[in-house]
C-alpha cells in the first residue's frame, strides 16, 4: 500500500476531512489532496505529523509492503498469496546519554530527537523518539545500559501490548492494563533505586 492510500485510509479512519488534517499539519487543504493524490510527499517533519496524528509508526508510513489494515502483500503465486502479517515494532524513548554503547542506534529507526533540560549535570539531554523491528532489542540494550555509581539508567518501551523496562542486565516486562504484574515491575525498579516519580513511564 502506498503512502498515499495510507493517509487517505487513515485520515477517514480518524473521521478527519481534508481541511481538518491540513490545519494539524499547517498546510494548505490542497497540499492534503496532493499527497493523497500521491502527486507530492509530506517532508519529514509533516510525516513524523502525521505518525503522532495517526498513531502509527513512521516505518509503517513509509513502507510500501506495510498495509495499515495488518496485512502485507505476498508476491508470491498459490494459497498464500496474501498471508496475514501483524507488524510489531518496539516503539519508545532513549536517552542517548544512559547507554555505554551507541552503537545500538543503528538499529534503531530514530523519528524524533529531542533536548531535555536537566537542571543538572548534564544540562541536557538527548533523547531519541525510536522504533525498532529486532526481536532483541531488549536483550541488545540490556548490555549497553550504564549502571553503577548510586546509578541505574534504564529504558523503557513497549511491543504490542507488552511494555518492557530495560536495566544493565535485567529486563523486566508487564502486560498493558494489568496493574498486578505492573506493580511487580515497579517493586523490582524500586529495589534498583527507582523513584516513584522516575516510573511515570507512558503506556
Amino acid at each position: 500500500m502506498k503512502l498515499s492510500d495510507k493517509i487517505q485510509y487513515l485520515r477517514k479512519e480518524k473521521g478527519l476531512s481534508q481541511e481538518e488534517l491540513a490545519e494539524i499539519c499547517g498546510v494548505s487543504r490542497q497540499s492534503i489532496s496532493k499527497w493523497e493524490a500521491d502527486i507530492t510527499l509530506p517532508e519529514i517533519e509533516k510525516l513524523i505529523l502525521l505518525s503522532d496524528t495517526f498513531h502509527v509508526s513512521t516505518d509503517l508510513l513509509l513502507r510500501d509492503d506495510y498495509e495499515v489494515n495488518g496485512t502485507k502483500e505476498a508476491h508470491t503465486c498459490g494459497a498464500n498469496a496474501l498471508q496475514e502479517y501483524k507488524p510489531q515494532f518496539f516503539e519508545g524513548t532513549l536517552i542517548k546519554e544512559s547507554i555505554e554503547d551507541d552503537s545500538i542506534i543503528d538499529y534503531l529507526s530514530v523519528n524524533k530527537v529531542e533536548l531535555w533540560h536537566t537542571g543538572g549535570k548534564p544540562c541536557y539531554w538527548t533523547a531519541l523518539f525510536f522504533t525498532s523491528e529486532r526481536k532483541d532489542i531488549p536483550q541488545l540494550f540490556s548490555k549497553v545500559m550504564l549502571s553503577g555509581e548510586g546509578a541505574n539508567w534504564f529504558v523503557d518501551f513497549k511491543r504490542g501490548s507488552r511494555k518492557y523496562i530495560v536495566f544493565r542486565d535485567k529486563i523486566l516486562s508487564y502486560t498493558i492494563g494489568n496493574p498486578e504484574e505492573k506493580e511487580a515491575v515497579c517493586a523490582e525498579c524500586r529495589k534498583m533505586g527507582i523513584s516513584d516519580a522516575e516510573m511515570g513511564w507512558s503506556e
